[in-house]
C-alpha cells in the first residue's frame, strides 16, 4: 500500500495562543503557596504528575506555579513533566512543558523561559544557568547541558572532580531540532535553526540553520542576508 503524497500546511496554534488565567487558578495558587510548605507542594505535586485528568492538568498548572519564583499565564505543563530547585525558574506567559519534560534547576543558580516557548515531551533541561526566550521551539528529545567535570586531578575518579558550570542562551525565536543536543556555554541566536540529532557545541549564528554531529552550518534562512564572515 503506497504511502500518502500531499502535503499539508496548517496554521501553528501554540504561538499564536492568547489566554488568561482564570482568577480562581490564580487565587488556588496563592494559597497553597502561603499555607504549605515546598516539600509539602511537591508532594502534592506527585500524586498529580502523571494523572491524565482535567483535575490533575489543573493541580499541575496550580503547583507549578506556587513553587515557581515567577510565572506568567496560560502555563499548560503535560503529565509525568518533572523538576528540581523550581524555585529558581521565571517562566513567562504561554509556556508549554510537554509530557516527561525535566527540568534540573540549581538553588542558586537562574532559569529564564520566555513567553511561548513551548518545551517538547522527554526533554531535558539542565537549568543550572539557562535562558531560554520567547517563542523558542524545543523539540521532543532535546537536551541542554549547563556543566561538566573538569576531570582534573588525573587519579581522581571524574564524577567526583569539580563541575564547571556555563551559562547558555537560546535567543528568541530560535528552533532545537528532536533530539539535539545543546552543550554548556553555548549561546544559539535569534532565530536560528539546529537540525534534529546535531550536537552543538559552538555558539550559533542569528538565522543561520546548523546540523550535524558535531552541528555545522550549512545556511542562512531564506531572507536573511548577514554579514559574511558570520558564516566561517
Amino acid at each position: 500500500m503506497a504511502c500518502g503524497n500531499t502535503r499539508r500546511i496548517t496554521q501553528a496554534r501554540h504561538g499564536r495562543a492568547e489566554s488568561v488565567t482564570p482568577a480562581a487558578e490564580l487565587l488556588e495558587a496563592d494559597r497553597l503557596r502561603a499555607g504549605r510548605s515546598p516539600e509539602e507542594l511537591t508532594e502534592l505535586y506527585g500524586r498529580h504528575c502523571q494523572g491524565m485528568s482535567a483535575r490533575d492538568a489543573y493541580m499541575r498548572r496550580v503547583l507549578w506555579r506556587a513553587l515557581a519564583k515567577s510565572c506568567g499565564a496560560g502555563l499548560e505543563v503535560g503529565p509525568g513533566a518533572l523538576f528540581r530547585d523550581i524555585a529558581t525558574f521565571e517562566i513567562g506567559d504561554h509556556v508549554f512543558i510537554g509530557p516527561q519534560c525535566y527540568i534540573q534547576g540549581r538553588h542558586d543558580g537562574r532559569c529564564r523561559i520566555g513567553n511561548h516557548a513551548w518545551l517538547g515531551p522527554q526533554s531535558f533541561l539542565d537549568a543550572r544557568d539557562l535562558v531560554i526566550g520567547e517563542y523558542v521551539g524545543w523539540g521532543p528529545g532535546a537536551r541542554v547541558l549547563g556543566c561538566q567535570h573538569t576531570g582534573s586531578p588525573v587519579g581522581v575518579p571524574i564524577i567526583c572532580t569539580d563541575l564547571d558550570t556555563r551559562p547558555v542562551c537560546i535567543e528568541a525565536e530560535a528552533d532545537i531540532g528532536t533530539g539535539a543536543v545543546v552543550l554548556p556555554g553555548v549561546t544559539v541566536g535569534r532565530g536560528a535553526i539546529v537540525g534534529a540529532g546535531a550536537v552543538v557545541s559552538r555558539d550559533v549564528a542569528p538565522y543561520a540553520i546548523v546540523a550535524g554531529v558535531p552541528a555545522r552550518f550549512l545556511r542562512w534562512r531564506s531572507g536573511h542576508a548577514p554579514d559574511p564572515e558570520c558564516s566561517r
